[in-house]
Order: C-alpha cells, then sequence, then structure tokens
C-alpha cells in the first residue's frame, strides 16, 4: 500500500504527461502481482466497492474526534479523504500498514457490519500518505490526473506495444490482469478474450485550425455534421450484442430499447455512429438524452419519452470481416447497404454533405438548418471533415480526421456563488455558478469550473474570500446586485430549453472565458439575451 501510496502523491502533483507516465511504468516495473494489476485496475475504474460509502468513513473519523472540529476541517480542506487522513488521530505503528491487495480482496469480501471495524485497522497501520491514499481507493475518487486510456499506455509501453494493442483485448480481461502483464513482459502469449463482440478502440478527430485550410484540399475530405450526443459502438454477432461507449465502457443496461433493436438483426457487425434521442423523426437535444445518460435502470416512461437512435458515421466489422484498414470511401458503401439491409427504424445514415470547397463548407457550418440539417440542426454541433482514403486508425492520427464545430457563444453574466474544487484544487473556490438579469433581479444560468489560469483562479479566489456575504458548508454567497458583485465573460456551447432551471435554460459546457474586472454589474446581460438565441418556438440552439 505504502508504494500506491506514493505513487498516487506523486502523481496528483506531477503536471507532465510524459513524466506521469514514466511514474507508472516504473511502478508496474516495479511492483509484483498481483498489486499492480489490482493499482491499473483503480485507476481506470474497474474496481468498485458498494459497501465503503462516504458515511461509513465520516461516522469512523467522528468517533475518533471532536464532530464539530471535523466539520470545521472538512469545511476548510474540503476533501473528505484528505480531511480524515489529516485528522485520524494515530500512531503509524499501532498495527501492520497493509498490502495493496490485501485491501482490495478484504473489501470484496468482508461483510458490511465488519468493514468499519477493517477500514479503521488499516488507517491505524498507515501514515498521512498511506490513509489519503486508502481513502481514494475505497471511494473510487482516484483523482490524479490519470486517465484510463493514460494508465493503459503506461502498461502496453513496457512491451513495446501501441496502447491500443491493450484496447483491443482489455474487454476480456479481470483484475489483476496477471495474463496481460505477463504478455507485457514477455513471460506469456496474447491474452485471449472469449468476447464474440468486443470493443475496437476509437478513431478520433482532430479540431480544425481555420489556417490549415491554406494547405488542405476541401475535395480530399467528405463533410458530415457533428452531432451532439454520445459517440457509441453498436456490435452484434450472432445472437450477442454490445453497445460500448467511445471510451470502450459497456452501457448496454443503460439502452434495452437499442439492444432489443440490434436484436432483431440478421447478420454480425460493428458500426460506429452518434446514440442520439429521437422522437416523431426529429433528434432531440442532448439535455433530453442526458436523462437517460448514467441509469443503472430506465423507466418505461423514460424510454418513451426519450428513445434511443443510433445515426451511423462508419462500418468497423461486417460478417466476421475487419474493415478497418480499408479506405472509408469503401466502409461508406457497405455502411449503406448495411442500414438499407437493416430497415431498422432506431438506425440509419448520418448523411453526408456532398462535395462543397471552403466557403461552402463554412456556409454550412455556420447555419446547418439551411444546409440540409433541418429539423435536425439544434442537435448539431459543426461539421466532421474526413479524408475520403483513410484507414480507420485507433487514437488520434494527424491529418485524416477533423472537427470543425460551431463557434461558441458568449454571454456577460454575474458570480453568484462559489464552491471549493477536489484534489489540487480543494484549497480553492473554483466552481463557479452566475447568472443573468431577470428584471431587478439575478437568476442562475450555469456553472463552470474552467477556462481560467492558475493565476486567475487565486484572483477570483481571493475576491470569493473577500466579497462572502453567506456561507453554505463549502459553498459561499458571493456579493451580487446592482451595485456589487463581479462579471465573468462566459462561453458556452449549446442552450436548452429547461423546466428544471429558474431561468428556463440549460447551458452546453460553459467555462470563464474572461473575468470582466472592468464591467459594471449592471451591464451583464439579461435573460432576454439568451431566450433571443433560442428563438421563438425553438428547444435549443447549438
Amino acid at each position: 500500500m505504502k508504494a500506491f501510496a506514493e505513487l498516487l502523491d506523486r502523481l496528483a502533483y506531477e503536471p507532465g504527461r510524459n513524466a506521469k507516465l514514466s511514474l507508472l511504468q516504473a511502478y508496474f516495473r516495479a511492483t509484483p502481482d498481483p498489486a499492480r494489476g489490482y493499482a491499473l485496475a483503480a485507476m481506470t475504474g474497474s474496481l468498485v466497492f458498494a459497501q465503503a460509502k462516504s458515511g461509513l468513513l465520516r461516522a469512523l473519523i467522528v468517533q475518533r474526534v471532536d464532530p464539530v472540529l471535523f466539520a470545521l476541517s472538512y469545511d476548510f480542506v474540503g476533501d473528505l479523504s484528505e480531511t480524515i487522513a489529516l485528522m485520524w488521530p494515530c500512531d503509524a505503528a499501532v498495527a501492520a500498514p497493509p498490502s495493496l491487495d490485501q485491501v482490495v480482496e478484504a473489501l470484496a469480501t468482508t461483510r458490511k457490519i465488519d468493514l468499519p471495524a477493517r477500514i479503521a485497522a488499516w488507517l491505524d497501520g498507515l501514515d498521512e500518505t498511506g490513509r489519503w491514499a486508502l481513502l481514494k481507493l475505497v471511494t473510487g475518487a482516484l483523482r490524479i490526473g490519470v486517465s484510463a486510456r493514460l494508465a493503459k499506455i503506461a502498461v502496453a509501453e513496457i512491451g513495446g506495444f501501441p496502447a491500443d494493442a491493450v484496447e483491443e483485448i482489455w474487454h476480456g480481461l479481470a483484475p489483476p490482469y496477471a495474463a496481460l502483464f505477463a504478455w507485457m513482459e514477455g513471460r506469456g502469449t496474447r491474452p485471449q478474450t472469449d468476447n464474440p463482440a468486443p470493443f475496437r478502440p476509437a478513431m478520433l478527430a482532430h479540431a480544425l485550425d481555420e489556417s490549415e485550410m491554406a494547405v488542405l484540399v476541401a475535395e480530399d475530405f467528405s463533410a458530415e455534421w457533428k452531432w451532439d450526443g454520445i459517440r457509441v459502438q453498436a456490435v452484434v454477432a450472432g445472437p450477442v450484442a454490445r453497445l460500448y461507449s467511445r471510451s470502450g465502457e459497456d452501457i448496454s443496461s443503460a439502452f434495452p430499447d437499442m439492444m432489443a433493436a440490434l436484436a432483431q438483426a440478421r447478420e454480425d457487425f460493428c458500426i460506429d455512429g452518434e446514440l442520439l434521442a429521437r422522437r416523431d423523426g426529429k433528434v432531440l437535444v442532448f439535455g433530453d438524452l442526458q436523462q437517460r445518460l448514467n441509469r443503472k435502470t430506465v423507466s418505461a416512461n423514460l424510454m418513451a419519452q426519450f428513445p434511443a437512435h443510433i445515426r451511423a458515421y462508419d462500418l468497423l466489422g461486417e460478417a466476421g470481416a475487419d474493415l478497418r484498414e480499408l479506405e472509408l470511401a469503401e466502409r461508406r458503401v457497405r455502411l449503406e447497404a448495411l442500414v438499407a439491409r437493416l430497415a431498422n427504424p432506431r438506425i440509419d445514415l448520418s448523411p453526408l454533405l456532398g462535395d462543397m470547397d471552403w466557403a461552402g463548407l463554412a456556409a454550412a457550418r455556420r447555419d446547418p438548418a439551411s444546409a440540409g440539417a433541418g429539423a435536425d440542426a439544434g442537435a448539431v454541433e459543426g461539421l466532421m471533415l474526413k479524408r475520403r482514403d483513410s484507414a480507420y486508425v485507433p487514437g488520434r492520427p494527424k491529418g485524416l480526421w477533423y472537427k470543425w464545430k460551431r463557434d461558441p457563444f458568449n454571454i456577460d453574466a454575474v458570480l453568484m456563488y462559489a464552491q471549493r474544487g477536489h484534489g489540487k484544487r480543494s484549497s480553492f473556490y473554483s466552481d463557479f455558478t452566475f447568472g443573468v438579469w431577470a428584471g431587478a433581479e439575478l437568476v442562475p444560468v450555469g456553472k463552470a469550473y474552467f477556462g481560467f489560469t492558475d493565476a486567475e483562479l487565486v484572483l477570483l479566489d481571493k475576491f470569493v474570500r473577500n466579497n462572502t456575504v453567506q456561507s453554505f458548508g463549502p459553498v459561499r454567497e458571493v456579493a451580487h446586485g446592482p451595485k456589487a458583485g463581479l462579471v465573468l465573460e462566459v462561453a458556452f456551447e449549446g442552450l436548452n430549453r429547461s423546466t428544471r432551471h429558474k431561468s428556463g435554460v440549460a447551458m452546453r459546457f460553459p467555462r470563464i472565458a474572461r473575468i470582466r474586472w472592468d464591467k459594471p454589474v449592471a451591464a451583464a446581460d439579461g435573460i432576454g439575451v439568451l431566450l433571443a438565441m433560442l428563438g421563438g418556438g425553438n428547444d435549443a440552439v447549438s
């Protein structure tokens, strides 16, 4: 556990990607099985301990320290694991420190009634860093700046393989991944997966820098709409069907209506596309699809309100054949034929825009409704440009696929509330709620926690502390009114009508574009500006 704790601590404070990779590889090389496998599982989100809830940890700490002192400390620190780790009153010599594999295996088998005593004993045997790492592991809150992808890259590079070699077999593996490490170290063969409908690592696009238009030839690319849903792979192999997210997470159980549609297929395939909510022949806005996401169970009412639909982009496999090395143009012909044969109302083609020069593409990007998106224009984020001769290459290869998103929308809003962040930001007020004028009143319209530099965060944090009028646990209300407050220029990708928000609107991906120290609060925008963006009768703007 000590080595794992030291790794997490160093990763949390290491900003560089390559340096993080070096730390991960050194740990995986030096740590024996099964501990390194459990560490990999923790960093890829493959460990879930249903019994170990934050309430259990709170109950443990208030048995050992003054509850009022804990509440005040937690309010100041802003992170539960860090607060408990710092306040836990013990001598590290009280108990023997546990190993990582002991912790993981015990969490999987210990009865709920025995778990508090077990965790307390572990905390007694660890120092502050070890306690922090243990609590992060137990709660599944490893915010250390390491993605699942980066952890898999680190493992693959040990064996001199590309990261996608690990991705190809990942869903047939289970912690602690002994066979995977044996393969990487040349002690074993490539692990075999018995998953008949595997995930294929996704091909991603680069953001188009408009200066690149001078060297790119528009005619070399096919153009289609960038739909505002979630990227998925739909895989059918005989009686088995799977629905995967872009990162390879199996999300089949969250979309039983889509799985029922896939079960009707009479042939094997792997479609790459966009999962959308579509009703009465029209694609619904992302806010509607969001009602379906991250649910363990889905009611019949939700499925009726927001039916799942796949808009197909690409065909990666068909009838047992891997098509990824074929040119995009050929894969598209096969995709069109497959969708026609399926004749499934829940699967359609993402339409191509036809041959256009850069000026025509720019016009389509500005006005999707007039360029063929029609009633679905509210679900368009911009354009996708793909070389017609491109193979389907995992990762983000240069020069093949580009995303050309529409320019963000901007408003001037007023800071209303601030909340502490997590991890390295736990000492700063870094989550900001902002509002616009509705008559003489400010109404919240969004929340943002990025877009500003570290130097600007320090200034924002200072402003919050100096202008707090009320506190609600980790949240502070900041002075805001006609003569007091701070204006923030907020950029966002889209806007939906929302009955769940007092303002009646909900933003997509808001971020702080600029701090308007120079602008009077009274000059911030009103709700009418946002409603005008939606226009008469529209549900969304994007």
